[in-house]
């Protein structure tokens, strides 16, 4: 890992409202210089549910190159990271205050907005939903019975990544736990990471309680997840869960782990964008 030595990195709290609260996320610039195999390494030293790799300094072709890991793998897109990384950029690699910065990711090119309210945004990949068919699989996994599923909304596939499972109530929610053998199986059919929501919140003025699990990748349960977030609005517009037109929703996220998350998630029939605030917590060098 010597190549590693003097590389400056940041941890940024996201979708957090107070600091120590959100996804903390660990942003390493610099790491053009680092192979696969030691940003995979460092990864699993921060074991934070992702670590992000700037590769250069500066943009290339008007975005910044950047990659972003699990402590078990590499992933071609994911919100909280994504919003923390373009955060930590305007603040150490731009030289003013920009209103926008772009990301190349795995997935192609990613916008980040930055608004004056102290949020910032992204846009949304397009999720490509596809049916699951076996959604008693899908409960079980999550060591719920079929009956916690809302009848009125399905079990779909996003992007073959993540599975949305729509429950009846938020306690259901709350009592979600992976059941491994469940969970095996379900893995064994292509999506590893379990994104349950349902209608309530412990905050009136919030729309949705999610979680996610995502053992697969080294995540046993994500405090904030960006990625599903903007997903789940696409959703939500795709089955008219909340009327026809556009949603506004606010979710909440992590009280289960001590990491309360607010997410803000804007949606239409033309795509979906994903809010919160960032909040850096700690910089330092690699030794």
């Amino acid at each position: 890992m010597s190549s590693a030595k003097g590389l400056r990195y940041e941890i940024l709290d996201v979708f957090a409202e107070a600091p120590l609260q959100g996804n903390p996320l660990a942003v390493i610039f610099g790491a053009g210089r680092l192979a696969t195999a030691e940003m995979q390494a460092l990864a699993r030293e921060t074991n934070l549910s992702e670590t992000t790799f700037v590769l250069q300094d500066a943009a290339r072709d008007g975005a910044f190159d950047v990659r972003i890991f699990t402590p078990a793998l590499e992933l071609p897109y994911a919100g909280h990271p994504t919003l923390g990384t373009a955060f930590a950029i305007r603040e150490a690699l731009c030289q003013r205050a920009v209103d926008s910065v772009a990301l190349r990711l795995g997935v192609g090119l990613v916008p980040v907005r930055f608004a004056d309210d102290g949020r910032v945004w992204l846009e949304s990949p397009p999720a490509n939903f596809t049916p699951f068919g076996d959604a008693e699989l899908a409960a079980a996994a999550l060591g719920l019975p079929e009956s916690a599923l809302d009848p009125a909304l399905p079990v779909e596939s996003a992007g073959g990544r993540q599975l949305f499972v729509p429950l009846r109530e938020r306690a259901q929610v709350e009592a979600a736990r992976v059941e491994p053998a469940a969970y095996a199986k379900l893995c064994a059919t292509g999506p590893k990471s379990l994104y349950c929501f349902a209608r309530g919140a412990r905050d009136p003025r919030n729309h949705f309680t999610v979680r996610l699990f995502a053992p697969a990748a080294g995540v046993p349960e994500d405090p904030a997840t960006g990625s599903a977030a903007g997903w789940l609005g696409q959703y939500l517009v795709r089955h008219r869960a909340l009327g026809d037109g556009p949603v506004d929703v606010r979710l909440e996220q992590g009280h289960a782990i001590a990491r309360p998350s607010l997410l803000h998630v804007r949606a239409s029939a033309t795509g979906s964008q994903v809010g919160g605030r960032v909040i850096r917590s700690a910089r330092g060098e690699w030794l």
